[in-house]
Parts: structure tokens; C-alpha cells; sequence
């Protein structure tokens, strides 16, 4: 069974950084792409950013230009480095990991950005 832990998270100031990281517990060359989703309260589940098997990289509109992923074969892990961090960015954040249809999910890290 593949496994998927999200770390990192935490209080940060408005226009501060944080780097949220994605172990999973297979090669994650294996998978088709791993993703980066973001839930606030009350909201839906939303697209973040993903990195396919190839190293392409996709991002959310509302995102672009201030989050970066990226990863590290060796560890297994994706990271998402988030600059110029606004309160709307205040979520739960999950990491996906997929293989055509099949998907699996972390238990999400709590990010909040507040003064």
C-alpha cells in the first residue's frame, strides 16, 4: 500500500515563506505525476501544483509566479516552496500521488498565514 505524509507546515506572517514537503513511500518516478491540493474551511478541495514523471510542472492561476515545485528522487519526496504567502492561501494542504486512475492521499499539514 503506498503511502503519502505531508510535513511542514505551520504559522507564517503575510509575505512570508514556508516549504511544505511530500514523502511517499515508493520510487515517485513510479508515478505518473505527484500533486500539491489545498483545502480551506468550508471550501473545496483545489489544485495547487503538480510535477509529472517527466518534470513538467503545472500550476493553479492563483499560485504562479509565487509557489514552486519541485523534487528529490533519492528521498521520494516533492516539495512546494510557497513565497509571498497571503491570508487566502490559509488551507489545509494534501500531496496526491497517481497512477493513471489510481490515486493516494496524504492526511494533509495545516498551513495558516496570519499576522
Amino acid at each position: 500500500q503506498v503511502q503519502v505524509l505531508e510535513s511542514g507546515g505551520g504559522l507564517v506572517q503575510p509575505g512570508g515563506s514556508l516549504k511544505i514537503s511530500c514523502v511517499v513511500s515508493e520510487n515517485i518516478f513510479n508515478f505518473n505525476s505527484v500533486n500539491w491540493y489545498r483545502q480551506a474551511p468550508g471550501q473545496e478541495r483545489d489544485f495547487v501544483a503538480s510535477i509529472n514523471v517527466g518534470g513538467r510542472t503545472d500550476y493553479a492561476d492563483s499560485v504562479k509566479g509565487r509557489f514552486t515545485i519541485s523534487r528529490d528522487g533519492a528521498k521520494n519526496t516533492v516539495f512546494l516552496q510557497m513565497n509571498m504567502l497571503k491570508s487566502e492561501d490559509t488551507a489545509v494542504y494534501f500531496c496526491r500521488a497517481n497512477i493513471l486512475s489510481r490515486q493516494w492521499w496524504g492526511q494533509g499539514t495545516q498551513v495558516t498565514v496570519s499576522s
